[in-house]
């Protein structure tokens, strides 16, 4: 079962072999963890995600979150597994042990999460969340909000949430309403509604502690005067223990189309007049505050794209296996033949060639930019430190848009492979596509990350950090070039990325002159068309770091020598995919790309010249 969730194998590879994060953990910084440690930790992460969380996975979709009046309950069968992920630390597994951490590389605890997360977003994200709530009362909190409520969220004995989201105040943050008026004793009377708030309430947590956003009465319009403020459930006592409860009320929740075990409430602050919070940090420093936590919500929401990816296509091979229908296609007119698995079928074959390609190009993008934050603190020289730094800020659209997209074109094409079975309930695929949607649209819809990279990511330091990027992809071209079978993948990437620079430089002048409005009608596909670059870079490095060793093991065999070979060793079938998935997807995938980066320079202005009443006639 446990190949049901994801792929032990390529993390290996990625953790060891591609991205050799011994070469950081093994240090003082982290106890001096070795190889041994880390494969005990992600272990008993699978071990809790198959026999305790896989299981609640269609169980709490079909029972869904409930609200009975005026409370919110959790569907019965996540309460064990909420229970045991506490217990067993996994909440805050990058923070210090003495807050209720484990102290391991993000990069690390990506590994566990992808086993974790990856069996029931919605379940798991109870515990969760509360991290993030955590890390902002951590760095912008007074002593007394930390002693109150740091080690109970990051320990997940708490929940957290993030109240951004009004009616009439989604993506448009700075249009928010909620006021927060100041009282004698400093704390804050807050007034307002708010929506689309994960986890906003439930039964899991004896108290939940709410970042709220609201400006102070007379503070600047927009966003350059909103604060925030951590506004408990239930109030705290200075000791610590719980006190009367905050007036804050779930007005209901959303019947969604996926992640039905997920609450997603509708929260009223102070309906009775009588809602207190803290200020966290200074005033009108609320989205200043917020942004600090940014970074890391979205790589989490594009991890979150690619985890039900992975699960799918996972799925879909099993199945492929398993399921007869069809004869080889040179018997077709032979009555006498036998059916095979449909992964015989070619066209079969086309579709999980490309989820292969998609699912481990992703895998390396996620763990290489979680890495980030690791050399962000952990690296040798300021000038990697910066680097580091630089390219997370890059790239970190790229993560949250193009990984959820992406992931979920991979859960659409997993029905396909299973035909009608995979758009019945029977099978799990169809609810991976229903769960995987979300990612696309919380935590800044997919075009306000397309919007981010064009107006503010790729001119960042006059271009240098845009360039810093090419150069990367060009290091790992060099490389390849030096291997024979590889040197032709490594032309063809090198003009992607090239034809890349020239749309980049083309996007950011029509975005200085009078067609803007065009620019960023073009600026989702400019962003589809960098994340495919990047699915060709992380490939061909993977194909870098495989090939020396396929060729250790396989000699110069062909034929069916090779097929034998590859029947018995796992290791040296595992090499040959790394490779064939980066020959596809090259060869066979990324020219679509070269395509759609003619398109983005044509820069057609039909998007923006329509009438508005041509659209659609009422």
């Amino acid at each position: 079962m446990a190949q049901l969730i994801t792929d032990r194998r390529d993390i290996d590879f990625i953790l060891y072999e591609q991205l050799d994060v011994e070469k950081f953990t093994n240090t003082d910084a982290y106890d001096n963890m070795n190889r041994k440690m880390i494969d005990l930790l992600i272990n008993e992460a699978r071990n809790l995600a198959v026999k305790e969380i896989l299981p609640t996975y269609a169980e709490g979709d079909k029972e869904e979150v409930q609200f009975d009046k005026g409370e919110v309950k959790v569907p019965k069968c996540y309460h064990r597994p909420h229970k045991l992920i506490l217990e067993g630390e996994w909440t805050s597994m990058t923070e210090k042990p003495e807050l209720g951490g484990q102290g391991v590389p993000n990069v690390v605890a990506n590994a566990v999460l992808e086993y974790i997360v990856g069996a029931n977003f919605a379940m798991t994200a109870y515990a969760l969340m509360g991290h993030g709530t955590g890390k902002m009362i951590e760095l912008f909190g007074a002593d007394n909000l930390k002693k109150l409520f740091l080690k109970k969220l990051y320990t997940g004995v708490w929940g957290g949430t993030m109240l951004l989201t009004e009616p009439e105040a989604g993506s448009d943050v700075g249009a928010l309403t909620t006021t927060a008026t100041p009282n004698d004793d400093g704390t804050y009377n807050i007034v307002g509604n708010k929506i689309f708030i994960t986890n906003g309430d439930h039964d899991l947590s004896k108290n939940i502690i709410h970042p709220v956003l609201a400006r102070i009465e007379g503070a600047p319009k927009g966003t350059k005067g909103i604060s925030l403020f951590i506004v408990p459930k239930y109030w705290v006592n200075d000791d610590g223990s719980m006190g009367e409860p905050n007036d804050v009320v779930c007005t209901g929740i959303e019947h969604k189309m996926g992640i039905k075990g997920s609450a997603t409430c509708s929260l009223t602050l102070g309906g009775k007049g009588n809602c207190r919070g803290y200020l966290l940090g200074d005033a009108n420093k609320g989205m200043k505050i917020m942004f600090t936590m940014m970074n890391e919500a979205r790589l989490s929401v594009g991890a979150q794209g690619f985890f039900h990816a992975s699960c799918a296509y996972q799925y879909a091979v099993n199945y492929a296996r398993e399921r007869l229908q069809g004869k080889e296609l040179e018997k077709t007119f032979d009555l006498e033949a036998p059916s095979v698995a449909i992964i015989n079928h070619p066209d079969v074959r086309r579709m999980l060639l490309n989820m292969k390609a998609y699912v481990d190009g992703m895998r390396s993008f996620l763990y290489y930019v979680t890495s980030l934050f690791d050399l962000e603190k952990m690296g040798e020289t300021d000038a990697e430190r910066e680097h580091a730094k630089d390219q997370l800020e890059l790239l970190i659209p790229l993560i949250k848009s193009y990984c959820t997209d992406l992931g979920y074109q991979v859960c659409v094409e997993a029905i396909q492979v299973y035909g009608g079975y995979g758009y019945t309930r029977e099978y799990p695929v169809e609810q991976l596509a229903r769960d995987c949607k979300i990612a696309s649209i919380y935590e800044g819809t997919n075009g306000i990350q397309a919007m981010d990279l064009l107006a503010r990511k790729l001119g960042m330091k006059k271009g240098q950090i845009f360039m810093g990027f090419m150069q990367d992809v060009q290091k790992v071209t060099a490389q390849a070039k030096t291997h024979e079978e590889l040197k032709p993948l490594a032309e063809k990437l090198d003009i992607a990325l090239n034809t890349l620079g020239e749309v980049a430089m083309h996007m950011g002048t029509t975005a200085m002159s009078p067609k803007l409005r065009v620019a960023f009608a073009f600026a989702s596909p400019f962003l589809r068309v960098m994340g495919d670059v990047i699915m060709g870079w992380m490939l061909l490095w993977r194909a870098n770091t495989a090939l020396p060793k396929l060729k250790k093991l396989t000699g110069d065999k062909t034929g069916d020598d090779l097929t034998a070979i590859l029947d018995k060793n796992k290791d040296a079938s595992f090499y040959a995919g790394v490779v064939k998935a980066a020959e596809h997807y090259i060869l066979a995938l990324l020219p679509e790309t070269i395509g759609r980066m003619k398109a983005i320079k044509a820069s057609n202005d039909a998007t923006v010249q329509i009438h508005e009443k041509s659209f659609a006639s009422l």
